[in-house]
This record gives C-alpha cells, structure tokens and sequence, in this order.
C-alpha cells in the first residue's frame, strides 16, 4: 500500500486491544518488567525460558513475518539470564539466546535480524552435549547495533559505540567508537564529550510523548472515511 486509509478510531481500537494483549499475555512471560512495553505485533515476540528481564519504556517492533526471539537455556549449572534496559528499541528479526548471560544497557538500539548469543552451542570436537562453550556477553549503555549485525559469546561492546551493518563482533569493542566488518574492528571514534541525545529523551515527559503518537495518528488518519477504508481492503486501486 503506499498510504493507509485505516480511520483513527480503528488504529485507536487496534491499539487498545494490542495494549491487553500485551498486559494479559506478554507481560507475565518476563521475569521483571519496568513498565508495559510498546510492541507493534505483539503475537510475533516469541519468549522462551526464565531469567528475562526488561527495562521501562521499552519499544519493540515484530513483524508477522519476521518474529523477534528471546531464549534462555537452562543447564544443570543454573538457569541463563537476558536482561535488557530501560529506553531500548529492537527491530524485527531480533534473536537472543543466552545459555549464561545477556546483558544490553540502558539506551540501545538493536536494528533489524540482529542476533546476539552467548555460546557456540556445541563444541568442535564434541557435538552431542551442548552448552559447553559459554560466555557472558554485555552491551553497555547506548550500544547501537546497525542491521544483521552478530554478537558472539565473551564480547564486551562499550558504552556509546556503534557496529556497522552486517559486522561479526568477536572480540570486545571500547567505548565511544564505531566498529565495522567480519570481524569487527575499529574505524572510527566517537568524541565523548559532544553532547549526545539518547533515546530517554523521549520519555523525559512519558504522557506528553505518548499524546503526541496519538495527535499524529488523528493527524495522519484523521480524515480517513469508513468506506473507503472498507473498499481499500477489498478492492486496492493504484491510489491506495
């Protein structure tokens, strides 16, 4: 479609019974939670295992095709760990798998079918009993990982750093740099002293920035009539 004609009411009423979905199904599933998440497709975040835990503000966007993942593996040593911030975005295709422990700071970012996993899963030479090659990851705070990026196990990504699209990181990058390629490695420094506008920002006044979404959304969809929308969906034109 290149526009929509969804009327306001309808995007209201989608959005309200998203929000149930996701107070009486989703949220239950974390082991702690700082506040309601904002999940577009709330049926396609898929969550498997204990030890989950997620910050407030959250924003994560599913998509039906592309589902977002987080798995923690239990073993006979003790449960694995995902623990992610407060004010992070995850983008479609997102998968993490932790056997140990996840870590991602406050403030990050994480783009489209990034993966991050804490271990190789089976080892080279033995490959029927799993978990064997395992370490901690941590994403430290404002950690902006571009699109199809892969974290392995025992990284360390320092705070404010960026990893270019599609780069492998296999070993940990400092803070305040942009990393790029497979494997990653620096090419570039952030100056740490220049102001930098994180996404808490957009929360600094919750109730405004939540009224703002939905006077773009009148805005935006406002002059939307029923019958067209009802024809758009049963007979599209070039138009729609």
């Amino acid at each position: 479609m290149r526009r929509s004609n969804t009327p306001y009411l309808v995007k209201k009423i989608y959005k309200t019974i998203n929000q149930w979905y996701i107070t009486r199904f989703i949220a239950p599933q974390f082991d702690s939670l700082g506040s309601i998440p904002e999940i577009a497709h709330p049926r396609s975040l898929v969550i498997f295992g204990r030890n989950i835990h997620l910050g407030k503000y959250a924003q994560i966007i599913c998509a039906s095709d592309n589902c977002v993942r987080f798995t923690s593996w239990p073993s006979k040593q003790s449960d694995a760990e995902i623990v992610l911030g407060d004010y992070c975005l995850v983008a479609p295709g997102v998968r993490i798998s932790a056997a140990q422990s996840i870590r991602i700071g406050d403030n990050c970012m994480l783009a489209a079918n990034v993966i991050i996993s804490d271990s190789d899963w089976h080892g080279i030479y033995n490959r029927i009993r799993p978990f064997r090659c395992t370490r901690p990851v941590i994403i430290e705070n404002n950690v902006w990982l571009g699109e199809r990026v892969i974290v392995t196990k025992g990284v360390t990504i320092g705070e404010n750093s960026v990893i270019g699209a599609g780069a492998i990181v296999t070993k940990n990058i400092p803070a305040n740099c942009v990393a790029a390629g497979n494997p990653a490695r620096v090419i570039k420094t952030i100056n740490p002293n220049r102001r930098m506008l994180k996404r808490e920002l957009l929360f600094s006044d919750a109730e405004h920035y939540f009224y703002n979404q939905d006077q773009l959304d009148k805005y935006m969809l406002g002059n939307n009539g029923w019958w067209n929308w009802l024809r758009s969906l049963w007979k599209p034109t070039q138009q729609d």
